[in-house]
């Protein structure tokens, strides 16, 4: 059974969504992952928001751009977190989608990261789920700190070679 569903408009999303899953893998986070067009195929879509609770979906996480209405529609109809990801676009740079996720209708919200924030929203829905799994909260408070030991080996490195001769 997924606690994750992770979903997206259009496989050129994947790149970015993927970021999510992976996460989500190395947390042992279970998830399922799809394609449906909230525009284009607008029945197969309210069928997957309306049965992702009896799925056994705790977190959605929807990535859109563009009009990016998969995000704020999944919200409507799922009654638990909606995480917004704003794709970004040639366009408007992915401003278009990050206002269309970020600006919902009192009472519809949706957890919004940033442009092309898949890891992120991995992270915020690991971090939901952990407030009733605390195997997880392990798992992310581990996580946590194998970012900060990246960090302080970057600055060993810093400090041993100089700043001038860092990035040979």
């Amino acid at each position: 059974m997924a606690l994750v569903s992770i979903v997206m408009g259009s496989d050129s999303d994947m790149p970015v969504m993927s970021k999510a899953a992976d996460v989500l893998e190395e947390l042992g986070v279970s998830f399922e992952m799809t394609i449906i067009s909230a525009h284009r195929e607008p029945d197969t879509f309210f069928e997957y928001a309306k049965t992702a609770e009896e799925r056994g979906v705790k977190v959605i996480i929807a990535g859109a751009g563009m009009a990016a209405h998969l995000p704020g529609m999944c919200a409507a109809i799922f009654p638990m977190p909606v995480i917004g990801i704003p794709m970004h676009t040639t366009s408007l740079g992915g401003k278009d989608s990050l206002y269309s996720i970020v600006q919902m209708p009192s009472g519809i919200p949706v957890a919004t990261v940033a442009i092309n924030g898949g890891t992120n929203a991995g992270i915020l829905a690991a971090k939901i789920l952990s407030v009733s799994d605390s195997e997880l909260l392990k798992k992310l408070k581990a996580y946590t700190e194998n970012m900060k030991e990246a960090v302080e080996k970057k600055d060993a490195k810093l400090k041993e070679v100089g700043y001038k001769n860092y990035s040979k």
